[in-house]
C-alpha cells in the first residue's frame, strides 16, 4: 500500500484560515513583485537596452499567458546569439 505524504507547504496552506488568506496573498504578491523588479534590474545591468526591453516584455507576456517557457526561450535565444 502506497503511503501518501504531504509537503510542508501543503500542510501550511491547509492551516491558513480564511481571515489570514488575504495576508498570505498580499505577502506572496509583494514577494513576487519585488523578485520581478530585481530580475528586471539584473537584466538591465547584464544586457543592452534593447535586449533588456525584449526580455522584460517576454517576462510580462509569460506571466500574462501563464507560460514560463516563453521567457526561457527568449533567454536561450539571446544567449545563443552571443
Amino acid at each position: 500500500m502506497k503511503k501518501q505524504t504531504r509537503s510542508i507547504l501543503q500542510e501550511l496552506n491547509s492551516m491558513i484560515t480564511e481571515r489570514d488568506r488575504k495576508y498570505v496573498i498580499e505577502s506572496r504578491g509583494e514577494n513576487i513583485i519585488n523578485s520581478a523588479i530585481n530580475l528586471i534590474n539584473e537584466m538591465r545591468v547584464h544586457y543592452n537596452d534593447q535586449t533588456a526591453g525584449e526580455l522584460e516584455r517576454r517576462l510580462i507576456n509569460s506571466i500574462r499567458a501563464q507560460d514560463p517557457s516563453k521567457f526561457v526561450r527568449g533567454v536561450k535565444r539571446i544567449d545563443e546569439g552571443k
